[in-house]
């Protein structure tokens, strides 16, 4: 099973963002990630559970 990382700059192109953004959102909680190389890495996962808590707090 291929697990999928995707990048700030790739949550911030997807949501239509800036990449700003998204660090906010990982700093608050909203989005969860994991680090690699001192580096976010967002999980599918992660970004599966985002998309459904942001449409819960519509």
């Amino acid at each position: 099973m291929e697990k999928k990382y995707f990048t700030c700059a790739e949550v911030a192109q997807i949501y239509g963002v800036k990449v700003s953004t998204v660090w906010s959102w990982i700093r608050n909680g909203k989005l969860g990630c994991i680090t690699i190389s001192n580096r976010y890495r967002i999980r599918e996962q992660d970004l599966n559970k985002f998309d459904l808590d942001s449409n819960n707090n519509d």
